[in-house]
């Protein structure tokens, strides 16, 4: 792990793969440990080189106030397209889970010289908050479960890892994954402070950006293969925003993991690297 400078900021990298092979490159989830391990290594088997990366905010990249970005959704974007330049490998094949999902239509839409092919996974195609009406919202029971726990002590490394853990059962996710991986983030977190860990663990630093224009009524711009992965039992993003998003990007393929939920699970790795390396 490194971090590489661009746009006055430093992002936190990963490197998996030969340097001279095309480039994947995986934007965090907020984090790069949004991508497991196995999922990056079999890019790399694949002929690929990977690079996934830290959003702002989050992991090595550069921290800020995470309660009041200074920067944008568009801001992202460009982090994305200037870190496939400054790492040789542009145009790249961007994908984005999560909320890196948002990030990388917008950065397939502003910035499409940098941009050969695309993977969106478990996202939607409009900004944090409430959705477009034919968009299906969060499951409110589970968001519900989800903010009635009390915080963890965000110095206690066990106590984080424990809340992900039980946040990820109510999610339908693999617990123990979980609770491995949110240690792994903690301690690459720059510290303690509520907001800090609240970034790095649950990214609702994404809830206060400006996500502004809209775009996606410019998914019908992308001119690059494009895949959509999602969870038929992602309640967070249900299956329905995936499908919008394929629906509207011209030949877009849209990839449904029937025992998914919101996290790429590890007897999804094969399926899902395999239709990435496809794309063409």
């Amino acid at each position: 792990m490194t971090t590489v400078n661009t746009r006055g900021i430093a992002l936190g990298i990963e490197s998996f793969g030969d340097r001279d092979a095309p480039l994947i490159l995986l934007a965090g989830g907020p984090t790069m440990l949004s991508w497991p391990d196995a999922f990056c290594e079999r890019l790399a088997a694949g002929g690929q080189r990977v690079v996934r990366y830290d959003l702002r905010d989050s992991g090595q990249s550069t921290t800020e106030d995470p309660q009041s970005p200074a920067y944008t959704l568009r801001d992202l974007a460009a982090d994305a397209a200037a870190l496939a330049g400054a790492l040789g490998g542009a145009p790249a094949h961007l994908a984005g889970i999560g909320v890196g999902g948002m990030v990388a239509q917008v950065a397939a839409l502003d910035h499409p010289d940098a941009v050969r092919a695309l993977t969106l996974v478990g996202t939607r195609p409009v900004a944090p908050g409430p959705p477009d009406d034919d968009l299906p919202d969060h499951d409110r029971a589970v968001m519900s479960r989800l903010f009635a726990r009390p915080m963890p002590d965000w110095a206690d490394r066990e106590a984080v890892a424990a809340f992900a853990a039980a946040g990820a059962e109510i999610l339908g996710d693999d617990a123990e994954a979980a609770r491995a991986t949110a240690a792994r983030i903690w301690d690459r977190t720059p510290g303690t402070a509520p907001p800090v860990q609240l970034a790095n663990q649950l990214g609702l630093v994404f809830s206060g950006l400006d996500c502004t224009p809209r775009w996606r009524e410019r998914l019908p711009g992308i001119g690059v293969p494009t895949l959509v992965v999602h969870g038929r039992r992602n309640r967070f993003f249900p299956v329905g925003n995936g499908e919008a998003i394929a629906r509207a990007i011209p030949g877009a393929r849209l990839l449904v993991l029937d025992e998914a939920a919101t996290a790429l699970p590890e007897t999804a790795v094969g399926d899902v690297t395999a239709a990435m390396l496809a794309l063409r």
